[in-house]
């Protein structure tokens, strides 16, 4: 059995392919770019690739190739139910809804009147997202009406840039401060305010829709909670100080008792209801009950975050460190095997 996985460096790429060598797991590095890819591919039994939502090449053509793969037969990593929603808030709205999961709920409108009307109904505040972007960006708290309705203006109008500059060197200047980058990061910041990211130019601006989440108040944290095939570890992430945001902070919490047990056991739930290989789900609380904010198949970490144990899906926690990536190849090859009996019995 070969693997074929696409190299990006910083991506999951690199603990793939570590994983497969120190397994002694035959594996082959390939470009998925290469316009004869699917040739390339032919003497491998599966594709991984960790595409990335904030880059315009991948956008536009990594779910393209992962789901024709798929309906050939071929084993790919993430498959079509894991990744569809990737970076789609709507998308993960509808979803949501549909299998009836604990979620805040989200408003979407699709045109000026009907954003307007729901406005005049609603009580606030609200948090205003674009359906795309991680780290909170494009995530903004709505105090009144009288803003909401200038933001329907907007998205109905000349929309929104997919780079905020002043947003984003305002974070970086928040986390120099703290420490965790250097001023050459913020340098770059204040660049930005002059010349645009290479994807927000190509990807033009958001417009033509407006969507909405209820502010569930009193929250200090959010929960992360990753399931990779039937194993998951969580932590919590801290609000900004002064602010209302905790995805992107930086700020965690590795305490593993302030974890809701609830927020596992829906995780769990989703995944498996879903057939989902990997699933990173954001939670607020609302009074005792987790309400899933997010989704996505791929997720970020500090280098801290797999030293704190595991659980299974019978709530059983394994202390010490463990290796997610890890996961994915083995849930890639348990799938390859599978894949090749349900082959042979017909």
């Amino acid at each position: 059995m070969k693997i074929a996985i696409h190299q990006r460096k910083t991506s999951f790429s690199e603990k793939w392919i570590k994983y497969c060598q120190d397994n002694n797991l035959d594996y082959k590095i390939v470009d998925c770019y290469d316009s004869n890819i699917i040739n390339e591919l032919k003497d491998c039994d599966a594709l991984m690739w960790h595409h990335y939502h904030a880059s315009t090449k991948d956008i536009h053509f990594a779910k393209e190739l992962i789901y024709s793969l798929e309906m050939a037969g071929k084993i790919v990593f993430p498959n079509f139910r894991t990744t569809w929603h990737f970076d789609d808030k709507l998308g993960q709205k509808y979803l949501l809804e549909a299998f009836d999961c604990p979620a805040v709920p989200a408003y979407g409108f699709y045109s000026k009147q009907d954003a307007l009307k729901w406005a005049r109904e609603t009580s606030f505040p609200k948090v205003f997202k674009l359906r795309g972007g991680a780290g909170a960006d494009h995530v903004r708290l709505v105090p009144d009406y009288k803003k909401c309705v200038s933001l329907i203006n907007q998205a109905f109008g000349k929309g929104f840039k997919q780079y905020n500059g002043f947003s984003n060197l305002k974070e970086r200047w928040r986390k120099f401060k703290a420490g965790k980058t250097k001023f050459a990061d913020v340098m770059v910041g204040v660049g930005r305010l002059f010349i645009t990211t290479p994807y927000s130019r190509i990807h033009g601006r958001d417009k033509g829709y407006i969507y909405f989440q209820d502010f569930i108040p009193n929250n200090t944290h959010d929960i992360r909670v990753t399931c990779i095939y039937g194993k998951c570890f969580a932590s919590r992430r801290l609000v900004r100080p002064g602010d209302f945001r905790a995805s992107g902070s930086g700020l965690s919490d590795w305490d593993i008792k302030k974890v809701p047990e609830q927020a596992l056991k829906t995780a769990f739930d989703l995944a498996k209801r879903l057939k989902l290989q990997s699933v990173a789900l954001d939670f607020v609380m609302n009074g005792n009950t987790p309400l899933i904010v997010e989704m996505s198949y791929g997720f970020g970490y500090h280098p801290d975050m797999f030293k704190f144990g595991y659980w299974d899906e019978e709530l059983n926690y394994y202390p010490g460190e463990f290796n997610p990536q890890g996961w994915m190849v083995e849930g890639v090859i348990n799938s390859v095997h599978a894949n090749k009996v349900n082959s042979s019995l017909y």
